[in-house]
């Protein structure tokens, strides 16, 4: 996410000072992305710097310093909205990464990797439908982080159903039976922290 961009939306609204613009970002964000003060300070004078945003004076940044959007601010963000981003190389997903790298490591059953995967994803989607199931209706940004992150689980785990159909066939090709069954071992899913608001 553009924190630099989020910023300059927050500030086409009218003058803000920055712990102001923390908690509308938070807000915006259905208090998903944590975000530092610090981090908005530094990223605000940097926005100075490159003439986006100007202050209301020449002071050292502090807790009332407004700050306000500038002409050159509001065209960088008009572009930056309606600019797609480039998604013409794949993220650098960790899951998909790690059952790659699993595959080549010796000793190391692929499908085990998968299934532990597979489980903590469905704890995951159920923790999230659970917080969406519990949400009023009330707070739109949550909802809208509650159904990106139920679609992003949903599609890995159809990677995940993909990628351990491709391991098996290729493991029975290499064993003469192409069209024979490969058992997935059923393994306890580690106990991790739930998703909580």
């Amino acid at each position: 996410m553009s924190v630099r961009h989020a910023l300059l939306a927050l500030l086409s609204d009218g003058p803000k000072y920055g712990l102001q613009l923390r908690n509308e970002f938070e807000g915006r964000t259905g208090d998903v992305w944590p975000l530092n003060v610090g981090q908005v300070y530094t990223t605000l004078q940097r926005l100075e710097r490159d003439g986006l945003v100007a202050s209301s004076d020449g002071s050292e940044p502090g807790p009332q310093k407004d700050y306000r959007l500038t002409e050159r601010g509001e065209h960088e963000l008009a572009a930056w909205l309606t600019t797609p981003p480039d998604m013409s190389a794949p993220p650098r997903d960790e899951v998909v990464m790690k059952v790659m790298v699993a595959a080549g490591v010796r000793g190391v059953d692929v499908a085990e990797v998968i299934q532990v995967h597979r489980r903590y994803m469905v704890e995951l989607m159920q923790e999230w439908t659970r917080l969406k199931a519990h949400d009023d209706g009330g707070d739109l940004n949550f909802a809208l982080v509650v159904d990106a992150e139920l679609f992003r689980l949903d599609a890995l785990m159809r990677w995940l159903d993909a990628a351990d159909g491709r391991f098996a066939r290729a493991l029975h090709e290499r064993e003469g039976d192409p069209t024979g069954p490969v058992p997935v071992p059923t393994l306890p899913m580690p106990r991790r922290q739930g998703v909580r608001r």
